[in-house]
């Protein structure tokens, strides 16, 4: 039995969706989205409560049933309120700046990184040691967000580099005499 599938998704009401064609859209004040639904799973929209159930006991109509109801409520949420993936940069010198569509980044590299800003995703830096990733698709947010912090990975030995703002780095002692 799925814990996430039997839980019901709350529509804001802001938000407004419709099924049609096993296609699940919502439309909210951040865009538009909408998601496959596939013939394992059953989805029911009665009185602002999204109900997702299996089509049948077959051992992948049970496995969809948590995944298409959590992919139902990112959209849900997406289009309401937005996903933000905040990151701190650690080091001296490091910083970020954004010019227009792009993504500056000056992390300990020979030459400065331009990264161009995705459609849907904004980015913002409110210090030069700090970005936000914004957007209303939590796997593009996802996306762009380990992009970014694939240009200098945080090192276990000073903590340098660019990391998620709740993400803990192990750290290591240097080389002694």
């Amino acid at each position: 039995m799925s814990r996430v599938g039997k839980s019901p998704v709350e529509v804001p009401n802001d938000v407004d969706v419709t099924i049609v064609n096993d296609v699940l859209t919502a439309k909210g004040k951040l865009g538009e989205q909408s998601v496959p639904l596939g013939a394992d799973v059953m989805v029911d929209f009665a009185d602002g409560v999204i109900t997702v159930k299996p089509a049948n006991e077959s051992s992948h109509s049970r496995a969809m049933w948590g995944t298409v109801r959590s992919l139902i409520n990112n959209v849900v949420v997406g289009v309401s309120s937005g996903f933000n993936v905040k990151m701190d940069i650690i080091g001296v010198g490091y910083r970020a700046a954004v010019s227009g569509k792009t993504l500056n980044l000056q992390v300990g590299h020979s030459h400065e990184i331009l990264y161009p800003i995705p459609e849907g995703i904004s980015i913002e830096c409110e210090r030069p040691t700090q970005i936000s990733v914004s957007g209303a698709n939590r796997q593009r947010v996802g996306q762009v967000a380990s992009e970014i912090r694939a240009f200098r990975k945080p090192e276990p030995y000073k903590g340098k580099g660019i990391r998620y703002e709740n993400e803990y780095i192990m750290r290591k002692e240097g080389k002694k005499k």
